[in-house]
């Protein structure tokens, strides 16, 4: 019979390390293992970027990030045809990295300030993994752009669309950035939150100073500047 005040007994939680897994330890040797490994095994690609020769396997993730940006960009031009074709998946490849690059150096100064052990070379890795897992995103979802490019004339119904999948996509590039930085001792996220606001606005700001990326228009680059605030409403009002 138990007693009454009897405790009952505390199961200690563990927590599991990177490279407690034997398969998180195995190499990474090409693009369709680094594609798999982020899909299905997102540890072990964090654990990765932590060894020594990682920086092959950022170009890896890097080439992913702007094969995916073409094939996503080609089916976004296929709306207006012409010379978006083309020029569609430039502007975007494009100003997803510029965006990244532009926003590298806060990311790392925010690591820091984390009290993050994180290498600038691990930041940087686990930022192309946030990039790499965006654009994969992104091609799952071409399909759906390309029926509506087809079966609708509406610039504003499509730039809507297009957002909307960025902003999922980006959310879960951010939530593998986020699980990334967790196991690097970082004793606060505050400064990662801060950052990522800042690379959305870097991101929509982008998308406005390359525009038209899915219309049309005289000039390859647009003759004045705008907030991106101020050039969605004034499409919206030409409506």
């Amino acid at each position: 019979m138990n007693e009454p005040n009897a405790i009952p007994p505390v199961i200690p939680s563990v927590h599991r390390q990177l490279g407690d897994d034997p398969g998180e330890q195995q190499p990474i040797p090409h693009v369709f293992a680094a594609i798999e490994a982020l899909l299905r095994q997102p540890r072990r690609l964090t654990y990765q970027l932590r060894q020594p020769g990682a920086g092959k396997l950022i170009g890896s993730m890097l080439f992913v990030t702007v094969l995916c940006c073409l094939v996503y960009g080609a089916v976004a031009g296929t709306f207006s045809g012409g010379t978006q074709l083309w020029a569609a998946p430039a502007k975007i490849a494009d100003g997803l990295l510029v965006s990244a690059a532009i926003c590298l150096p806060s990311l790392y100064i925010f690591t820091c300030l984390s009290g993050s052990q994180a290498r600038l070379g691990e930041v940087g890795g686990l930022l192309a993994g946030l990039l790499m897992l965006m654009t994969i995103l992104l091609v799952g979802f071409a399909p759906v752009v390309w029926i509506f490019s087809q079966s609708t004339a509406s610039l504003a119904w499509m730039g809507a669309l297009h957002l909307v999948f960025w902003f999922v996509a980006t959310l879960f590039g951010v939530r593998f950035m986020l699980a990334g930085f967790a196991h690097s001792n970082a004793r606060s996220r505050a400064g990662l939150h801060v950052w990522i606001i800042i690379f959305l606005l870097v991101a929509l700001q982008m998308t406005t100073a390359l525009r038209p990326i899915i219309g049309k228009s005289d000039t390859f680059f647009p003759t004045e500047k705008k907030f991106f605030l101020v050039h969605w409403g004034d499409h919206l009002s030409e409506k």
